[in-house]
């Protein structure tokens, strides 16, 4: 599995308040995860676990360690507009979707609607993947009365060791008025000597 090691800037802006988290992450395939607060100095140490499905949280100014119970799936990650569902999720597009492609002038528009046994809240989600570089520019997300909830843009394009990716995300509820979450990658390394079991409970507190 392809592990890599990132140091991303996360920016939240809403009408009363904005917040900006940096945060360092390791990931193994798309089944092991670890997040760590880096800034501001209150939130440092901050860490989130997630192996398969499952999610844990490790607050060290009260030295514990919370499993995160499938109810709060849908709960706010870190006050951000991304969910702790958001960071379990990333199952297998072409597995639990039926997936339909079609096309515009410069992209290509893939419309995913789940299949019977797939847990989600989105009736259907659409991606829009350049042709010229063929990643992706946007997702949109459906609930299940056909109405956009939020819209996923991907823009910056770098290069990360020699992969071509977007470098920013920026996740906008179209139902929140004045909300925005931003997450942008300051760098990204590939092939990373980590297993599966650097993803440990003891590693999230350290």
């Amino acid at each position: 599995m392809d592990a890599s090691q990132a140091t991303m800037v996360m920016s939240i802006e809403t009408p009363n308040w904005q917040r900006t988290l940096t945060m360092e992450s390791w990931s193994l395939g798309m089944d092991y995860t670890l997040v760590r607060i880096q800034s501001p100095k209150k939130d440092a140490g901050i860490a989130t676990l997630k192996r398969d499905s499952q999610m844990w949280n490790y607050f060290p100014k009260v030295r514990r360690v919370i499993k995160v119970p499938p109810s709060m799936m849908m709960g706010s990650w870190m006050g951000s507009d991304f969910t702790n569902d958001d960071l379990v999720r990333e199952s297998s597009l072409a597995k639990d979707y039926e997936v339909s492609l079609s096309e515009e002038t410069k992209e290509y528009v893939l419309t995913l609607i789940p299949n019977a046994n797939t847990i989600t809240v989105w009736d259907k989600i659409k991606i829009w993947i350049d042709k010229s570089q063929l990643l992706p520019t946007k997702e949109v997300f459906y609930d299940d009365k056909g109405t956009a909830m939020r819209e996923m843009q991907f823009s910056n394009i770098r290069d990360f060791g020699g992969r071509k990716l977007p470098a920013k995300m920026s996740l906008i509820p179209l139902n929140k008025e004045g909300h925005k979450t931003e997450v942008e990658y300051k760098k990204l390394c590939f092939d990373v000597n980590i297993d599966e079991s650097f993803f440990s409970l003891r590693e999230l507190k350290r």
